[in-house]
């Protein structure tokens, strides 16, 4: 096929890897304009522009895509389809009607459940034990379209958000793959979403990361998984000149007994801090500008001792998930 490819994330890497090996016509790729980023706030790349460059593809970077000129561009390279996975811009009815089978687009959940921008976190915030990739055909609403292919994959109680991202990624790959020869024979027909199930994912924020003492240990635990590496989890702690902001990156459950927010430490050395329900044992942690250190090793050098009480934080966040 002769096809637009639109992404811009990590999460899209695999997938234009893919449309390339397989011998399709990735006729232009679009991705979001470099950004300055680190501390020389240098243009960076995206991970899609880079790849594309190196197979010695045409790369555009608008900065929207509503206005007349990109919709007649868009038009004029009489695709077969576009393929769309995190891209970052919504895509006017000029640009969803353009293409021939339309634009078909790599979610990263099982739809209905988890539409929106975080499917990947908001699965496992919730508990849920299973996600996966939905091959769809895009309209105008937000993950509402007509699914043409889905997989299935388990979330085990050791994953993050990293480790299902990067098994979501490649599954879509080969998904994108099977579903353009699907439908190039006619193998695959569209099938409504159905109406109930739906659930939204919304955007993450860095605030949301606080960890709430209050809350049961297990849905901490959950968040401390589901926010790694990003936007990470965090609760204060009294530092020497004031209030320390120190991130959890690894953290398990135990039973502990005390009111929320106090800190016990084990026979191991580790800490684990009483929650609404259970404890929450913090196996590694982070200073503001410091490199990540076992728990144990933390203690020895942070004054932050059996008994303190540590607040529940000051931010407001958004409620819950419910469990699938």
């Amino acid at each position: 096929m002769k096809l637009a490819f639109l992404g811009t994330s990590a999460f899209a890497v695999p997938a234009l890897k893919a449309l390339a090996e397989a011998g399709h016509d990735v006729a232009v790729v679009y991705t979001r304009a470099p950004r300055p980023a680190g501390r020389g706030q240098q243009e960076r790349r995206t991970p899609v522009h880079e790849l594309a460059l190196s197979l010695g593809l045409v790369v555009r970077s608008p900065k929207g895509l509503r206005g007349k000129e990109e919709a007649q561009a868009f038009k004029a390279l009489d695709l077969d389809a576009a393929v769309v996975v995190s891209y970052g811009h919504i895509l006017p009815t000029s640009f969803l009607d353009a293409p021939v089978l339309g634009c078909i687009n790599i979610h990263g959940s099982l739809l209905p459940r988890w539409r929106g921008a975080a499917p990947i976190h908001r699965a496992i915030l919730a508990g849920d034990r299973e996600t996966g990739v939905t091959i769809m055909h895009m309209d105008e609403g937000l993950d509402t379209g007509p699914m043409l292919l889905a997989e299935h994959t388990p979330i085990s109680s050791a994953d993050t958000a990293e480790t299902v991202h990067d098994r979501l990624a490649e599954l879509g790959a080969r998904l994108i793959v099977s579903t353009l020869d699907g439908l190039m024979r006619r193998t695959i027909d569209p099938v409504p979403q159905p109406e109930e199930g739906v659930t939204y994912a919304h955007k993450l924020g860095k605030e949301e990361g606080a960890l709430d003492w209050r809350r049961p240990a297990a849905e901490l635990e959950r968040k401390v998984r589901a926010f790694h590496p990003w936007p990470g989890t965090w609760f204060e702690a009294p530092g020497t000149n004031g209030p320390e902001r120190i991130k959890v990156l690894a953290a398990g459950l135990t039973l502990v007994g005390g009111a929320p927010g106090t800190l016990v430490v084990g026979r191991d050395g580790f800490p684990v801090v009483a929650c609404g329900t259970g404890g929450l044992k913090l196996l590694q942690l982070q200073r503001p500008g410091r490199s990540a250190q076992p728990a144990d090793a933390f203690l020895r050098g942070f004054a932050l001792t059996a008994g303190t009480v540590l607040p529940p934080p000051a931010v407001a966040s958004l409620p819950p998930s419910k469990p699938a």
